[in-house]
């Protein structure tokens, strides 16, 4: 029997070096980028391919490699995705070509299954009515990494650009071997049904979702969750210099208080009212203060109301980890992988379309007061999506115990 205790410091400290080497390269890659494309738009045609690369592999690939640990187990999936983010790291270190760079990220997506296994692993060993806690600590060690990781990747790419690519390489090998000689297998009982590989494509995990109402509405509700978050973190850089004349100074700021607000929200404050608060409360005032907090920042002239607005969107963090829970102890044990590789392809399309979206929309904000449109519209459509999240949430209440 696992110790789950120690087993689930184990998962999170992978987790946790993951997010950490991640969050390293967020403010170097788009100048290595440009460094090495010569021109803007070269820069912005590569930034763009690489990201969208990423991103679609993992919206294809999350699924496959949940249902791959319900058959063969979490530890060799969990393990196979920390080297794949190994190479994708270390490969900018060291090459000055922009193809080899690309191929890396889109390897990276395809075997970045730490999240997806990582919730696998920990619904394995956690009781059912402690999932929603476990996943939002999850959620808190990301805040943590993200805070951290970003800061001093924009420390060391005053030196080098290809510094932070290096140490997130190192960090990664580091985290394979820690994972290797320390994690235990967490699953006890293997999908039984025999190997076919119709079965592991990119939309069997979400068919799992599909087939029935429970899961049904709370994929519904998580994915329009998904799609107003996405759209709000990657407008936030640029709606707040167009509008507010904000510099990278401020929005970085903003940024890491809204990073260390989401831990506090899923490691600390999420822990602390569910053993007082239904779930079928939480997840609709939580996602009631998000579309509040939206709408008050499309409404908002000044910035620092904005700025306080966004800090309180991490209140919207108290609802995924609750809806994951759910649907972890709505399907059995021998697809979870599955269904959370399914969850996690939800957010991955969300990254993919939400800067498809928003951006158009941000023309709106540039022009100001002469616009057709009102300058807050892309929060305005934000606080809808959430809206209907709520909306829904609100008549299947039941779905939530």
């Amino acid at each position: 029997m696992i110790n789950l205790k120690p087993a689930l410091r184990f998962v999170l400290a992978c987790i946790f070096m993951d997010a950490l080497g991640f969050g390293l390269i967020i403010p170097v890659l788009p100048r290595l980028i440009g460094d090495l494309a010569g021109t803007r738009d070269l820069q912005t045609y590569w930034y763009g391919a690489i990201m969208v690369s990423y991103g679609l592999m993992q919206f294809l690939s999350s699924p496959i490699l949940g249902a791959l640990s319900d058959r063969f187990g979490r530890k060799p999936v969990l393990l196979t995705g920390i080297f794949g983010l190994a190479v994708m790291q270390t490969v900018p270190a060291v090459s000055s070509s922009l193809l080899f760079i690309l191929a890396s990220r889109i390897a990276g997506g395809v075997l970045s299954a730490n999240m997806v296994v990582a919730q696998a692993y920990i619904a394995d060993i956690t009781p059912p009515r402690q999932r929603s806690a476990a996943f939002g600590k999850i959620g808190a060690v990301y805040g943590i990494a993200f805070v951290i990781g970003p800061a001093i990747g924009g420390i060391l790419g005053q030196f080098d650009h290809r510094l932070p690519f290096a140490l997130a390489g190192a960090i990664c090998c580091l985290n394979f071997l820690y994972g290797a000689l320390v994690l235990p297998e967490s699953l006890r009982t293997p999908d039984p049904r025999p190997w076919c590989l119709a079965r592991f494509n990119p939309f069997s995990g979400i068919s799992i979702l599909l087939r029935q109402r429970t899961t049904l509405t709370l994929a519904a509700v998580i994915g329009l969750l998904y799609l107003s978050q996405s759209l709000m973190q990657c407008t936030w850089a640029l709606y707040t210099e167009f509008r507010y004349g904000w510099t990278p100074l401020n929005i970085g700021l903003s940024m890491f208080v809204l990073g260390a607000c989401i831990a506090f929200v899923q490691g600390w404050l999420l822990p602390e009212l569910l053993p007082k608060f239904a779930e079928r409360t939480i997840v609709p005032a939580s996602l009631a203060a998000g579309t509040l907090a939206l709408a008050g920042i499309g409404l908002s002239p000044w910035g620092a109301l904005s700025a306080v607005l966004a800090w309180s969107f991490a209140l919207l963090g108290l609802a995924s980890p609750i809806i994951q829970g759910a649907v972890s102890r709505t399907v059995p044990p021998t697809v979870q992988g599955s269904a959370m590789g399914a969850l996690s392809s939800l957010n991955s399309f969300s990254g993919a379309v939400a800067p498809v979206i928003s951006t158009p929309l941000l023309v709106y904000t540039a022009e100001g007061a002469a616009a057709a449109l009102p300058p807050g519209i892309p929060y305005f459509l934000s606080a809808a999506l959430l809206l209907t999240a709520l909306l829904i949430a609100l008549s299947a209440r039941r779905c939530l115990h």
